[in-house]
Formats: structure tokens, sequence, C-alpha cells
């Protein structure tokens, strides 16, 4: 059974940093997860991070020089850092993953910036 189990989120203070985890399982691999996603109240999904073709990285505007993505393929896991939040990145953070023209998601884990 395929599953990915973000995991990380909590309340933190404005300024302060979160490490997101992303563990794959079954038929998908860490080198599968492609990005990570948020979803704000009331707003809709948007793209936080991804990789891009060649192993390359592509991050939302509001969150460029602040948010890191990578993958450890060692432990079947993918990451997003986030140093200096704000309030603004309050959210719901789901990880992404594809695989032989399959979409797959995480349940998400909630993250809190308190200002």
């Amino acid at each position: 059974q395929v599953q990915l189990v973000e995991s990380g989120g909590g309340l933190v203070q404005a300024g302060g940093s979160l490490r997101l985890s992303c563990a794959a399982s079954g038929s998908i691999f860490s080198a599968n997860v492609r990005g990570w996603y948020r979803q704000a109240p009331g707003k809709q999904r948007e793209l936080v991070a991804i990789f891009t073709s060649g192993g390359n990285t592509n991050y939302a505007d509001s969150v460029k020089g602040r948010f890191t993505i990578s993958r450890d393929n060692a432990k079947n896991t993918g990451y997003l850092q986030m140093n200096s939040l704000k309030p603004e990145d309050t959210g719901v953070y789901y990880c992404n993953a594809a695989r032989l023209g399959y979409t797959y998601w995480g349940q998400g884990t909630q993250v809190t910036v308190s200002s």
C-alpha cells in the first residue's frame, strides 16, 4: 500500500523554524516525492516548493530564501526546512509524489505561526 506520511508540524513563533518530513512507503520512494504544497484556511492549496527535472528546485516567491526542499533516499523521506517563519505561512502542509502516472498525497501536517 502506497503511503506518504507527513510529520513535523506544530505551533511556532514568528521567526522560528520547523522541519517537515514526508515518509514514503509501499511502492513510493523518496525519489518520487515531487514537492510540498500548503493550504491556508479559506484558501486554495498552493505550491510551496518542488523538484523540477534534473533535480533542480523551484520555490514560491513568498518562501524563497527561507524554505529548502530536500530528499534523503537512504531514509526514503522528503523534507521541507522552513526558517524565518511568518504568520502567513500558517496552513496545512502536504507532500506530493508521482510514479507511473499516478499522483499521491499525504494526509497533511498543521503548521501554525504565531505573531
